[in-house]
């Protein structure tokens, strides 16, 4: 990762941007709340407080001022850029986070960034990539 001079952080990578700017599916938006299981395909943000499971095969953003409380997160791709993260966290393709993030639980994907300045707490996984 470059770092950006007037910063000091590290730049999103290239995919990170394509995720977390391409066409959303959803986005649950800063001041909502929403409570139970979310699956979907493609895309989807999230910027408010979210209780639950969330399955897909697509790339979750989490957003800076999003809360997730999470019993099961799942996905293809997760990119979390300043939210919270309460959970064990699975991801089929790659995991980024970018400060002023927190995560507070397990990471298991292929590849992993934890961006510095990140505030995490627990372990990572790296398995092989499914073929």
């Amino acid at each position: 990762m470059a770092e950006d001079e007037e910063t000091g952080g590290a730049e999103l990578s290239a995919r990170a941007i394509a995720a977390s700017t391409g066409e959303l599916n959803a986005l649950l938006g800063r001041g909502t709340r929403f409570e139970g299981k979310l699956t979907f395909e493609g895309r989807v943000r999230i910027d408010g407080h979210f209780v639950g499971e969330v399955f897909s095969e697509g790339v979750l953003v989490v957003g800076e001022e999003a809360e997730l409380t999470v019993t099961a997160l799942d996905v293809g791709t997760l990119i979390v850029r300043g939210g919270t993260i309460r959970g064990d966290i699975t991801a089929r393709v790659t995991v980024e986070v970018y400060a002023p993030s927190t995560v507070l639980g397990s990471i298991s994907s292929p590849e992993v960034f934890i961006d510095k300045g990140v505030r995490f707490e627990g372990g990572v996984k790296m398995p092989t990539p499914d073929h």
